[in-house]
């Protein structure tokens, strides 16, 4: 007999084999049945158990039990079908789903429990769709921004390679190749602390500090950046101590200030605002972290997004950024069980960062 060789092929002999030993398993348990009938039958008729009875009488029970017989066998894969048809169309689903056929949907039938099933199937279809759809993006966002400066740095050194270059340009390819090379070093930086940071599930190194003084060191840090631009820096607030990783926290910063700087308009202003938040007492006490920049107002629909991994919503600023920072800094603030948030209208964008005063474990 020749083997099926397709998967379709080899789930419907699949199925068909089922139903067959199913039948068989009926067809037997209706033989015993019949067999415990035909017991009854004789020792009825030989020890006189029911009066009036004879051979002539008998006859029609032991017809009707051969017809039950053979009815019920005949019937019994026609009438599976109907049962197992949600099974099987389940089973199948699953299956092109392990395939990579994650856009498989499936509708069993009105029951209140199959649509229970077919609700819960076609969620957790959603959801691995767009784990892949999520998996796809940064795979190609990741690629691309590692691949660009690689490129740039690749044309600019061939460029150095001429010998008929001016000094002029020469210094300028290899400010160009230097930059690009930071920027590469930064980014493979940022991605391993996301994925450090991504993988822990427990604060490890909190110690108390001055909260207030690591923002303003942040902000010299950066120094370059916002005194090319002629920004004003205000950031006049008063001393706050946290519970906190200091080193991670120190990318937090950075990173909102540096975003800050980034779309705040030449001759504008960053403010940056520290606060304390006494909650209800003892309890649920926080430190508010401000960051407020004049720039372009982004979208509200923009306004998860920009917390993925790699994507930049402003692809004029793309060059100066990785697209890293901001998931970063989000997945920090989170391992310090606070939160971080955005606020952006066409005057202003805020991003806010919300801390426990004390971190507990």
């Amino acid at each position: 007999m020749k083997r099926p060789n397709s998967k379709k092929q080899r789930r419907d002999a699949s199925y068909k084999a089922f139903r067959f030993w199913f039948s068989l398993c009926m067809f037997v348990i209706l033989s015993v049945s019949l067999a415990l009938f035909s017991s009854a039958t004789v020792v009825v008729e030989n020890t006189d158990l029911i009066p009036g009875l004879n051979e002539d009488n008998w006859l029609p029970f032991i017809f009707s039990a051969l017809a039950s017989l053979i009815v019920g066998t005949l019937l019994t894969p026609l009438v599976l079908r109907i049962p197992l048809k949600p099974i099987h169309r389940l089973i199948s689903g699953m299956r092109r789903l392990a395939n990579g056929h994650f856009d498989e949907r499936i509708d069993l039938g009105d029951l209140t429990m199959l649509q229970n099933l077919s609700e819960s199937f076609n969620a957790m279809a959603t959801e691995l769709q767009n784990t892949e759809l999520l998996r796809t993006d940064f795979v190609n966002n990741f690629s691309h921004e590692f691949k660009t400066p690689i490129v740039s740095i690749r044309g600019f050194a061939k460029l150095l390679q001429r010998d008929n270059l001016p000094e002029e340009k020469r210094r300028e390819y290899v400010d160009i190749i230097v930059d690009e090379a930071e920027r590469l070093s930064n980014m493979a930086t940022n991605v391993l602390t996301l994925t450090r940071v991504e993988n822990q599930t427990i604060l490890t190194d909190a110690e108390e500090y001055n909260l207030s003084e690591q923002i303003r060191k942040c902000i010299l840090l950066l120094e370059k950046k916002w005194s090319e631009k002629q920004l004003i820096i205000d950031a006049d607030f008063g001393e706050h101590s946290v519970m906190a990783n200091r080193e991670l926290m120190k990318q937090v910063w950075v990173n909102l200030l540096d975003n800050a700087v980034k779309f705040s308009p030449a001759g504008g202003t960053v403010h940056v605002r520290v606060a304390q938040d006494n909650g209800d007492g003892r309890k649920n006490r926080r430190i508010l972290v401000d960051v407020i920049n004049h720039g372009p107002e982004i979208p509200p629909e923009q306004h998860e997004r920009i917390f993925e991994k790699f994507y930049q919503g402003d692809q004029s600023h793309a060059a100066e950024g990785t697209g890293v920072g901001l998931p970063m800094a989000r997945r920090i603030v989170a391992l310090h069980g606070g939160e971080i948030c955005l606020d952006s209208t066409p005057s202003q964008t805020t991003f806010s960062v919300a801390l426990p005063l004390e971190y507990k474990k």
